[in-house]
């Protein structure tokens, strides 16, 4: 299984559209080569240098989705109405959607965590990422990542 964006290569930078500094746009994501067996993905995008990357406290969660269909090939930059099915949950801003990189200090690391799982989960009610690991355990049938960097002022 493969994650990549058309946005930035993995290990690169962020494009600063995709930021708080920018319009904070979802970017676009497509996946390819899913398992056999694969009924539904899910996405959590994570930085795990928060707050500071000398000295990191805590993961933040930026996004939370499950249920994205397994026919789905990508989402688009700056999704604006999520696939049939598809559900959210709620990232470390207490809220559901989409929030881009915003790093206090430094520059830090963003997960992008993709999961082809088994099964379709049931309506979790807006989870929190540990919620939706909590869910997906036991229906995990591969996992990805692509790995983007941003510091504040980056172009």
């Amino acid at each position: 299984m493969r994650l990549h964006s058309s946005a930035f290569a993995s290990n690169s930078t962020i494009p600063r559209q995709y930021t708080c500094e920018g319009t904070d746009l979802s970017l676009p994501l497509r996946w390819e080569h899913l398992p056999a067996g694969t009924q539904s993905l899910a996405l959590i995008v994570e930085d795990p240098d928060a707050p500071d990357p000398a000295a990191p406290q805590r993961i933040w969660v930026h996004w939370v989705l499950y249920n994205i269909p397994s026919g789905i090939p990508d989402l688009p930059a700056g999704l604006r109405e999520l696939p049939p099915g598809t559900r959210e949950g709620i990232n470390d801003w207490h809220r559901t959607g989409y929030s881009g990189p915003c790093p206090p200090i430094g520059r830090h690391r963003y997960f992008f965590r993709l999961y082809a799982l088994d099964t379709v989960l049931p309506d979790l009610q807006h989870p929190d990422k540990t919620q939706l690991q909590t869910a997906m355990r036991g229906h995990i049938l591969a996992e990805t990542a692509l790995i983007g960097l941003y510091a504040k002022g980056d172009q």
